[in-house]
C-alpha cells in the first residue's frame, strides 16, 4: 500500500500542485482529502482542526464515526499515547505502533470503543499548524486509518514532505489578524504566546515549535518587555486581548 516509484510520486505531486493553486479553503478540503488518501494510502482519514475555541473533526468518509464512538475517543485521548503526540507533542508523522505495542492498544479504551468498531488498526498522524481564526492560531491535526497492513518508513517520509506543505498552504489562506502589538513581537515571539494562552507548558511549546525550554523561556522574556507584563499569566490575558 506504500505509494513507491512514479505512481507514487504522482500523488505526491497531485497534492502539491492543489496546495500551490488554492485561493481559499473551503473549496480546498473536499478535493484535499481524497488526494492525500492516496498519497498517504489507507482506508479512512481524519483532518482535526483545534483553535482555542474547540475542536472541529471531519472525516472521509464522512460517517466514519459515530457520536457515540467520537465522544469515546475524546473520552479516552488523555492516556492515548498517540493523540497527546499530536495534541502537545511535536506532531512530526508518527505511527501508532511507533508510540503502542499491539497489545496495548488492543487493551486500550480507544481502540474498544472508537477504533476497533471502524477497522483502524494502524494509524499514522501528523500535527501542525495551520493559519488562524478570529479566536486565535490553529493547528491541524491529520490521521490516516489503514485495517490490513502498517505504515511503511516511505510513508513517514511523504507525510513529512507534505506537512510542511500543508502548513504553509493553510497558513496563506489563514493570515494572522494584524495589530499594532502583534507586529511589535518576532513571529516565534507570537507563536509562544499563541501556545501559552492554551495552557501548554514551556516544555509542551518547546515540543510543538521544535525549540528547547530554554529558547521558549528567552522568547517569553523578550515578549514580557514588549507586552509590559512580568509574568506568564499576565501575558497570557494581556494577548488574548490584544487579539
Amino acid at each position: 500500500m506504500t505509494p513507491s516509484g512514479e505512481a507514487g510520486l504522482r500523488r505526491i505531486c497531485a497534492v502539491i500542485d492543489l496546495l500551490l493553486d488554492a485561493d481559499e479553503e473551503q473549496g480546498l478540503l473536499p478535493a484535499l482529502h481524497p488526494l492525500l488518501l492516496r498519497a498517504l494510502p489507507g482506508d479512512s482519514l481524519t483532518w482535526s482542526v483545534r483553535t482555542p475555541l474547540g475542536r472541529r473533526p471531519m472525516h472521509l468518509p464522512s460517517d466514519l464515526f459515530t457520536p457515540d464512538a467520537l465522544a469515546a475517543f475524546y473520552r479516552n485521548a488523555g492516556t492515548d499515547p498517540l493523540f497527546r503526540h499530536t495534541d502537545t507533542g511535536s506532531g512530526d508523522p508518527v505511527r501508532r505502533s511507533d508510540l503502542q505495542s499491539r497489545g496495548e492498544f488492543h487493551r486500550s479504551g480507544t481502540y474498544a470503543e472508537a477504533l476497533r468498531p471502524v477497522g483502524a488498526e494502524y494509524q499514522l498522524a501528523t500535527a501542525f499548524p495551520a493559519g488562524w481564526t478570529a479566536a486565535g492560531r490553529r493547528t491541524v491535526c491529520l490521521v490516516v486509518h489503514r485495517s490490513a497492513a502498517d505504515f511503511a518508513d516511505a510513508d513517514l517520509e511523504t507525510a513529512l514532505l507534505l506537512r510542511s506543505r500543508l502548513s504553509h498552504a493553510l497558513g496563506r489562506l489563514a493570515p494572522p489578524p494584524s495589530s499594532p502589538l502583534r507586529s511589535a513581537l518576532t513571529e516565534r515571539e507570537a507563536a509562544v504566546l499563541d501556545l501559552l494562552t492554551e495552557g501548554l507548558t514551556d516544555r509542551q511549546i518547546g515540543n510543538r515549535l521544535a525549540v528547547s525550554s530554554r529558547t521558549v523561556d528567552k522568547h517569553l522574556e523578550h515578549a514580557y518587555a514588549k507586552l509590559r507584563v512580568h509574568s506568564r499569566v499576565a501575558a497570557a490575558a494581556r494577548w488574548r486581548i490584544s487579539r
